[in-house]
């Protein structure tokens, strides 16, 4: 028993002391992106028709370390302010399963073969699947209305006073981000300490096989269930050590991340029951396609690069590169027990003035309002509830406390019904709303 327990957190401190450097660098990338790519520059180059914005869209969406819960309200933002359906379905399906930080993990526990590859199939994923939904809905138009150029209320753009761009970068980075992910990179790296400790060598291999049946049986394993596209990467070393091809692998790293139950029913609640079925035939289709052909990669091609049992142990090297390792795996233990664990974990986004004339200036009464918002379940899902409150008009100010899920607004002439539909369409439910004196 001590020792199966042993065989656990050494597998399990193994992988994040592998992994550390790199995702921690996908961290700070992914700070730099969300201060530097403004929501209304992705907006700007997704909206209007034709293939061109599907094509931007997809692109948009490999890099940036978005998850599938975190994705929807995203989309549905972008929708509101110009992207067509076709541009919104091919973000919605390249966005999830890849992002700068799943790519260096991918790297650092998998090779480049399997790094280079996995975007480049969130990418025809993402073009398959907008370009079909352009073609077989080429009139619907976008719902943008009067809130298209309002102002952004992102992380990218809302800070308090004197917080400059790298304050900004790396908040999102080692704080936002990790408090987004932690709990489902923290649940991979357990499971995949416990298969890799408890479940026999070649087991997935004598009951699964390795040919066109496995990658089946892994990409519709990956459908109904929620896992991060960077905690899912440990997860697929475990799964292959013990006889998955990577070809299965590949395809449950795809459905995984990619697809859920709640985000099926989002989609289909946001963008309408024949975009949802495109995107979940889309993202199966090509799941299964290419666990088909990087199986034959890495048989024809690339053998000495495939992901095996001892990959991670032979990363090691010198004794100088274990410590840097060890360093960076101790630091990236403490970020993510700080964003989930600390104060970060009940960060308050927003509460911001937004601009316009004070409360004096303008004269009259003062409202304030609570709103009591379900569905939330990242920063992302915060931000895109706060801005679509901002740009109902009358309001001044607004913040949305992510674990309470509370949204409270301050400003004159308040539409709460207007707040509720905007609420509403990114797919997230209003179910209180209480009035109170400034």
């Amino acid at each position: 028993m001590a020792q199966r327990l042993w065989e656990i957190i050494a597998g399990f401190w193994n992988v994040v002391a592998d992994m550390a450097p790199y995702l921690l660098l996908g961290f700070a990338v992914a700070g730099l992106l969300a201060v530097l790519v403004r929501p209304e520059t992705v907006e700007k180059h997704l909206g209007g028709g034709g293939f061109w914005p599907v094509i931007k869209a997809a692109i948009f969406g490999v890099p940036l370390p978005l998850c599938s819960c975190g994705v929807i309200p995203v989309a549905a933002s972008l929708r509101r302010h110009g992207a067509s359906r076709g541009a919104t379905t091919a973000f919605l399906i390249s966005t999830p399963q890849t992002g700068v930080d799943s790519i260096a993990v991918t790297y650092s526990l998998l090779g480049p073969v399997f790094a280079v590859f996995r975007p480049i199939a969130a990418l025809i994923s993402g073009l398959v699947g907008g370009l079909a939904v352009a073609v077989l809905e080429p009139r619907q138009k976008s719902a943008a209305s009067a809130v298209h150029g309002a102002e952004c209320a992102d992380e990218c753009c809302v800070a308090a006073p004197n917080r400059g761009k790298i304050y900004r970068a790396f908040h999102y980075g080692f704080v936002a981000l990790p408090q987004d992910i932690g709990k489902a990179l923290l649940i991979g790296l357990v499971i995949a300490a416990l298969i890799t400790a408890l479940v026999p060598k070649d087991f997935f291999a004598e009951y699964l096989g390795k040919g066109v049946g496995a990658v089946l049986v892994m990409m519709l394993a990956g459908i109904p269930f929620y896992v991060c596209a960077t905690g899912s990467v440990p997860l697929a070393l475990a799964l292959i050590a013990k006889g998955i091809t990577p070809g299965a692998a590949l395809a449950f790293l795809i459905t995984g991340p990619a697809t859920n139950a709640a985000t099926i029913a989002m989609v289909w609640k946001v963008m309408g029951r024949r975009t949802a079925i495109i995107y979940v035939i889309v993202i199966a289709l090509t799941a299964f396609g290419s666990g088909l052909l990087l199986d034959g990669l890495f048989n024809l091609y690339f053998p000495r690069y495939a992901p095996s049992a001892v990959h991670v142990h032979a990363h090691h090297g010198t004794d100088w590169i274990f410590y840097l390792k060890s360093l960076a795996g101790a630091a990236l233990l403490g970020i993510l027990a700080f964003a989930l664990f600390g104060k970060a974990a009940g960060h308050k986004h927003g509460d911001e003035p937004h601009g316009g004339k004070t409360h004096e200036e303008t004269g009259g009464s003062v409202e304030k309002l609570t709103l009591a918002v379900s569905g939330m379940t990242c920063t992302h899902c915060a931000n895109a509830v706060e801005r679509a409150i901002r740009e109902t008009g009358g309001v001044a100010s607004a913040g949305v406390d992510l674990k309470t899920g509370a949204a409270t607004v301050t400003g004159r002439d308040l539409d709460v019904d207007a707040m509720k539909r905007a609420i509403e369409e990114l797919g997230y439910k209003v179910v209180a709303v209480e009035r109170q004196n400034p």
